[in-house]
């Protein structure tokens, strides 16, 4: 996605609002380049919203010797003064010229009330930078591994997910060396898998997925491998747990729903309702049952310090295999 031009941010305010403060960061830098890009000796200051007050930001937004062109950046907006709230929104109403303000909200109530207020303002632009739902981490990565120059599928996307976690930043990084190690190629779930198949949160759904296919063999063979990379026994029953609430997701959502609609009701990617369809074509709602209390046992056991985790990961693999097949 391009980034603001200079047009968008000088002589106007861009709140930046939200708890992920990666995606923050991120809007923030957006909003510098733009104005480097039309005044590469402009200047930048930054303060946080409770020292601010209309002198301060007099003095920040005032052009100096050097340049008129400025970035102001008010960081924590939710701790500004009240008694410097009616002073910013003055400000806002008639904005320099030449000067690019970013006020940054950290997300939550604390605030709300300035926040409301800006929002009313024809110079205020607001980005918003909310947590992601654990649905939306496949759609970011595919939309940086675009940004980068590349293509890169549902599925990589996801294996990328599950292999990296849930951190943005980790994920944008991943992408971006994806990109430049495989410049100009599709970021296939290969290329994905050469780079991070080693990961041990990928690894652990190895096991869950092929345990709920019924493997018995490769599902055991998937542990000892994960087991032997230095896996943590509690991650492959977290991926145990993740695969069982997906599917009794999937066996209870109404029929006849579009796959975009179904999606969001089972809390997948849509290209994961390809896995639960063909999984679940073994499993009732009693397997189903069976395995949740199966996993939370299992996950019991663990966390109680059990004395050969092995045994019981593998205990759970070989139970989940015969709940399927036992429908």
């Amino acid at each position: 996605m391009a980034g603001p031009r200079a047009a968008d941010v000088l002589g106007r305010i861009t709140l930046v609002s939200g708890s992920e403060e990666f995606l923050s960061e991120r809007s923030v830098a957006a909003v510098r380049a733009a104005v480097r890009s039309h005044d590469p000796e402009f200047e930048f200051a930054e303060s946080m919203a409770g020292d601010l007050t209309m002198a301060t930001l007099g003095e920040m937004s005032a052009p100096s010797l050097f340049s008129a062109t400025r970035c102001v950046v008010v960081r924590a907006l939710e701790n500004l003064p009240e008694e410097s709230v009616e002073g910013l929104l003055a400000y806002a109403a008639a904005p320099v010229e030449d000067v690019a303000l970013v006020l940054v909200h950290g997300g939550g109530q604390k605030g709300t009330g300035v926040l409301n207020k800006l929002r009313k303002v024809p110079a205020v632009t607001e980005v918003k930078s909310q947590s992601l739902k654990p649905s939306e981490f496949g759609k970011f990565v595919v939309g940086e591994a675009r940004a980068a120059g590349a293509r890169m599928d549902d599925e990589a996307a996801a294996f990328l997910v599950q292999a990296v976690g849930q951190d943005l930043r980790a994920l944008a990084a991943a992408v971006d060396q994806l990109a430049n190690d495989f410049h100009g190629e599709p970021l296939d779930i290969e290329r994905v898998k050469r780079y991070f198949g080693g990961r041990a949160e990928a690894k652990s759904f190895a096991v869950a997925d092929a345990a709920f296919y019924g493997r018995r063999s490769a599902a055991l063979e998937e542990l000892r491998w994960a087991l032997d990379g230095g896996t943590a026994a509690v991650l492959v029953t977290s991926a145990f747990a993740g695969s069982a609430r997906g599917l009794a997701r999937y066996i209870s959502a109404p029929r006849g729903m579009r796959e975009g609609e179904l999606a969001k009701e089972v809390g997948v990617p849509p290209w994961k309702l390809r896995t639960l369809r063909d999984q679940a074509r073994g499993w009732s709602r009693d397997g189903i049952a069976g395995a949740i209390n199966a996993v939370a046992r299992a996950d019991a056991d663990i966390k109680g310090a059990a004395h050969d985790p092995a045994y019981t990961l593998e205990r759970l693999v070989l139970t989940i295999a015969d709940l399927r097949d036992g429908r």
